[in-house]
């Protein structure tokens, strides 16, 4: 009697072990599935505070009221790309190759898609800064690239991006010898 009694036991430590290892190894399941399912939005927003790889930052119209130019401050040339995905029936191009900006001056620049398709097109745009160390200072107001944009069957938009270079751009030992700026776009298809 005395042996059943602790291999019961045994078996219920057994079991309640087994538990044990199950919860934990489900919790690890959760915690996992959820770490890789905000990584990509977690890694965007980290993009976009640092400025990291070229990434720019979406600046309020307010905070655009109040820059100024740098008095003396030597003028910044931002050369305009534009590239579609193979895939996609646009062409897509700016309006001007480039414009001489001081830090702390908006600037409006344009490009232009066309649908060359006879279907409606949505359209999403990706977009790097070079070199990638000027990311953190270029400061987008209003850019068509925060948006999905559709194009009708054969349509031609102009699509604005008004934008700044933050004025401490000027007092970074870092951007000594930048002068030039190339802001890049890149259309693909948007998935549905």
């Amino acid at each position: 009697l005395r042996g059943l009694a602790s291999s019961g036991r045994s078996a219920a430590e057994t079991e309640q072990r087994n538990m044990s290892g199950l919860l934990y190894l489900t919790a690890v399941v959760v915690a996992g599935v959820g770490v890789a399912y905000t990584a990509v939005p977690l890694y965007k927003v980290f993009c976009q505070v640092t400025g990291y790889g070229g990434t720019t930052r979406q600046a309020t119209v307010e905070k655009a009221k109040e820059m100024r130019p740098v008095p003396g401050a030597a003028p910044i040339t931002v050369q305009f790309v534009a590239n579609t995905s193979d895939t996609l029936p646009w062409s897509f191009k700016p309006q001007q190759r480039e414009v001489r900006v001081v830090p702390g001056e908006a600037a409006l620049a344009f490009y232009t898609a066309y649908n060359k398709s006879d279907k409606p097109v949505v359209g999403c745009a990706t977009y790097n800064i070079t070199p990638a160390k000027a990311g953190i200072y270029f400061n987008k107001i209003q850019c068509f690239c925060f948006d999905q944009q559709r194009l009708r069957p054969g349509e031609e938009v102009d699509m604005p991006v008004l934008f700044y270079i933050d004025p401490v751009f000027a007092e970074d030992p870092q951007m000594l010898g930048v002068s030039n700026i190339v802001l890049s776009y890149t259309f693909f298809p948007a998935k549905n």
